[in-house]
């Protein structure tokens, strides 16, 4: 027995065919292949200049402050253990051809390769990092933290675009600056090889 409404005709699979047109959307939709490097705050660049604190510092694509280390300037790459990754996570770019920088910060900004075969951005040859415990766009807190991870001391500063540390709003000097850990990121020393981090 057959069923019809009179009246009316009968759609072929109307549901299918609205799920088909969505999956293709949906495809279609990524087909800018930006990267989680350089898809943030509508720019198109891996690296730009932002305000934090009052003073300019150097940012990735989502707006998140970069740092370097004392221990890598020169292209040595020593933040390499899963532990010091989980909170410095380097900052990585598909190719060198696909580092965006704006003009300025063109001759101080390249790439280096990492163990893994990824290619890390760097900063006058030092390796960039965003960190754990900045929580939002803005913020920086690892800005002379000092921690150890696989037995070597690390001593972070925020990235600038003159490529020098900065010394915070309110202090007379950069080397102050470089030697007042952040409270809420201040690790103590730990025999567990998580930087003496707490989570």
């Amino acid at each position: 027995m057959r069923i019809t409404t009179p009246g009316r005709p009968r759609r072929v699979a109307p549901p299918l065919l609205t799920v088909a047109v969505l999956a293709l959307a949906a495809c279609g939709s990524g087909s800018g292949s930006s990267t989680s490097a350089d898809s943030g705050q509508g720019s198109g660049k891996v690296v730009t200049v932002s305000d934090a604190s009052g003073r300019p510092v150097l940012v990735d694509g989502q707006g998140r402050a970069l740092y370097f280390s004392d221990q890598e300037k020169g292209g040595k790459l020593l933040c390499t253990s899963g532990a010091c990754g989980a909170i410095w996570t380097p900052l990585t770019v598909p190719s060198r051809s696909s580092l965006t920088v704006p003009p300025p910060l063109a001759e101080r900004l390249g790439t280096t390769a990492r163990p893994d075969g990824s290619t890390q951005v760097t900063l006058n040859g030092a390796p960039l990092y965003t960190f754990s415990f900045d929580h939002a766009a803005g913020q920086v807190n690892g800005d002379g933290t000092r921690d150890s991870f696989d037995g070597t001391d690390f001593s972070w500063h925020v990235a600038t675009p003159s490529g020098h540390v900065a010394a915070a709003p309110g202090t007379p000097s950069s080397q102050s600056a470089s030697q007042s850990a952040s409270p809420s990121a201040s690790p103590s020393s730990s025999p567990y090889g998580n930087g003496g981090y707490s989570y």
